[in-house]
């Protein structure tokens, strides 16, 4: 039997380190409500201070397999909570711990902080399937 995983690890600036704790507490609070929901969306990934209590910047990542939506509501919820505004991305991986046609790729998604959505994001397998058919991938 294969087990699947998703892998990423990538930070996001808050600005100062009580924007941090702020997201800290509210990621906690949000587990919290997880906890109690028939569908939980926001475990998947751990949320950290990255650099020590002085830094306002938040370390997302997975232990095991993440869940990438789960990331893009967190961050989506958070940039509303603390006012946050920019452009943020992240990349994630796909594997597989035996080998699988379908088991390995990756992808990268771009969210608009200030406008609370995602702007862009790629998927390799879909890239790739449409570049060998002969289809602009990027289109």
């Amino acid at each position: 039997m294969a087990d699947y995983f998703t892998h990423f690890s990538c930070l996001l600036d808050v600005g100062c380190p009580e924007k941090a704790l702020r997201a800290i507490d509210f990621f906690v609070a949000l587990r919290d409500e997880d906890d109690k929901s028939e569908e939980p969306q926001f475990h998947g990934f751990d949320l950290s201070v990255q650099d020590g209590p002085e830094s306002g910047v938040l370390w997302i990542h997975d232990d095991e397999s993440g869940d990438v939506e789960a990331v893009i509501a967190f961050i989506l919820r958070l940039a509303e909570e603390l006012e946050l505004s920019g452009l943020w991305g992240f990349e994630h991986s796909t594997t597989c711990s035996r080998p699988r046609l379908d088991a390995f790729g990756g992808g990268a998604h771009v969210i608009d902080l200030g406008a609370r959505k995602v702007t862009g994001c790629v998927n390799t397998q879909t890239w790739l399937a449409a570049a060998l058919k002969g289809e602009d991938p990027d289109a």
